[in-house]
């Protein structure tokens, strides 16, 4: 009777050696798996290279990103809303020959063209448009309706 606990004894470690190479089995095949296609199979190595390429990835976005915000601040002063209006400024000629041409940025700043055809020829004006208005010059209720149209876009 002495020797009763043995067995319990017995029983409980074989199960803990049980439980502790399945857990090493695990390890070493998640090690492989980590190591897999390096000549040098060092844990040291994956993860230093691996941190490498975070390192190198983290500096090629921070890259993207400020050329992106670069493309995106200067995208704004290009031409963005575009407005036509056709018209007839003259009764003795016939069809809307002439328009009135806004090419303006996301500030509603930029230029008004205009093209008044008549039996004589063609007249071409242009009016610089900051924040929507005209700053030298009246502008022309088509002109105006041309920028409104493209303001809307």
């Amino acid at each position: 009777m002495p020797y009763d606990f043995i067995l319990p004894v017995f029983a409980f470690l074989f199960l803990c050696i049980v439980v502790l190479a399945v857990l090493v089995w695990q390890l070493t095949s998640h090690y492989n798996k980590l190591t897999k296609g390096i000549t040098e199979k060092s844990l040291k190595v994956v993860l230093e290279n691996i941190l490498r390429q975070v390192d190198v990835s983290r500096k090629d976005i921070d890259y993207l990103k400020s050329w992106c915000d670069t493309i995106e601040k200067d995208g704004r002063l290009h031409i963005q809303k575009v407005g036509l209006v056709r018209f007839n400024p003259f009764k003795d000629t016939g069809g809307d020959q002439s328009f009135a041409l806004s090419l303006i940025d996301e500030s509603d700043t930029g230029v008004v063209i205009s093209g008044l055809y008549s039996r004589s020829g063609t007249r071409w004006y242009a009016k610089r448009i900051v924040k929507g208005k005209a700053l030298e010059y009246e502008l022309s209720e088509e002109e105006k309706k041309a920028i409104k149209e493209a303001s809307k876009k």
